[in-house]
């Protein structure tokens, strides 16, 4: 047969293999499914279209990787189904929670096809805005036809802020996970040692801990910043080759992935004894950090917490150097993907916290150079809310007591 009268499926399913060991037992996926599809009856939505990595694992348990192609996990009243590309053979299928369905690239827009035969009677479908591009939509118009599609992200977003004890057991895995990365980083800090070198040694070690305590997940997506003087000023600024030099200020960052899950550990270092500016303001974000810690319970609100520490750095006359938010919600989120925006510790959230959500603590102070005491200091943990208050479940300590290294 000649390669113009060969068959080319638009879609076709391929269980290649038996399914995995997810990071979730078959009940716990139910019970997500469960409560998704009664705020999908609440408003008469027949399917749920959901294409964000995190909102797709979370209800399935298949953690894509896009390469440019779009993906998909379709809930209906009766039926979970991931739809994933044909380059990824039959991962998706192993590696989820219901069914799967391969779209192909012998036709333009076989994705939205294969969407579309699995919701073909929905009148109503939610989808999620803030995900959706506009092009995106566009197509999803041209090819399912006069759907109405309702945006329905916050309210997934606050059914994902509540973690179940499943979840809460693996984010405490990853957070003891965090604290090796975190030993290992400690021990490889030496003068004259590049930031990629540190970095390496905390990243390997929480690979080696995550495929020995999680002999069943996937191995991706564990990173470190580790950064030097001037490099630490910001949050998330990458690693380099810059050699570390006695009186740096350091800045360590630890983050397992396990099965999409994000954990993190933070710390400001010395290298050899801080000067007294930079101890005072070092001391002075310790200290918001431990107001910080006593004030997450349920009960509290997010943006009550920020005006108490801004009130403290106000009097401190250091305010002005604060660079973001004191913390955020912890669960299926990474650098690639995922934010649980309503439970952000800000100015701008008036949510109220509440048992089984988690949520890190985290103050950075920015000093710019020329100032006294100048670079960026920050200090991390996470803490589950329960009934009397909360658990913090990161150990590493902090504070110059114990991370001043060579002095």
């Amino acid at each position: 047969m000649s390669q113009s009268q060969t068959i080319r499926p638009e879609y076709f399913q391929l269980q290649n293999g038996p399914k995995a060991n997810l990071p979730f037992s078959d009940a716990e996926f139910e019970a997500r499914l469960g409560k998704l599809r009664q705020l999908m009856e609440s408003v008469s939505v027949d399917a749920m279209v959901l294409t964000s990595m995190h909102n797709i694992a979370y209800y399935s348990g298949f953690l894509y990787c896009s390469f440019g192609r779009p993906y998909a996990c379709v809930v209906t009243a009766e039926r979970c189904v991931t739809v994933s590309a044909n380059i990824d053979g039959g991962q998706p299928w192993r590696r989820c929670y219901g069914e799967n369905l391969i779209y192909t690239d012998w036709k333009r827009n076989n994705y939205w096809r294969a969407v579309k035969s699995i919701i073909s009677d929905a009148g109503t479908i939610g989808i999620e805005g803030d995900h959706m591009t506009l092009a995106s939509r566009q197509t999803m118009t041209d090819l399912l036809g006069e759907v109405h599609a309702i945006d329905m992200n916050a309210e997934i977003m606050a059914l994902r802020m509540i973690k179940s004890a499943a979840e809460i057991e693996l984010i405490k895995g990853g957070a003891r996970t965090a604290d090796i990365g975190g030993e290992a980083i400690h021990d490889a800090i030496k003068e004259g040692t590049r930031e990629i070198d540190v970095a390496m040694a905390g990243r390997d070690a929480m690979e080696l801990e995550i495929s020995r305590s999680y002999p069943d997940s996937e191995l991706r997506d564990s990173w470190v910043w580790f950064q030097a003087g001037l490099n630490t000023d910001g949050a998330h600024n990458p690693v380099t080759t810059a050699k570390l030099k006695m009186g740096d200020i350091l800045s360590l960052n630890t983050f397992p992935m396990i099965s999409g899950y994000y954990t993190a550990l933070e710390r400001t270092l010395f290298l050899g004894e801080p000067d007294a500016a930079s101890l005072r303001v070092w001391e002075a974000n310790v200290g918001a950090h431990e107001l910080g810690l006593s004030l997450i319970k349920p009960g509290a609100t997010c943006s009550g917490i920020c005006a108490e520490i801004n009130q403290y750095f106000e009097e401190l006359d250091l305010l002005q150097y604060r660079s973001f938010g004191y913390g955020h919600s912890f669960g299926l989120l990474s650098h690639y993907y995922g934010r649980e925006a309503g439970l952000e510790l800000r100015e701008d959230i008036d949510t109220e916290l509440k048992p089984g959500m988690v949520v890190s603590m985290e103050p950075m102070l920015t000093l710019p150079l020329g100032t006294p005491g100048a670079g960026g200091y920050r200090e991390h943990d996470i803490l589950v809310i329960d009934d009397d208050g909360a658990e913090n479940i990161t150990k590493f300590p902090y504070g110059p007591a114990h991370n001043i290294i060579g002095a």
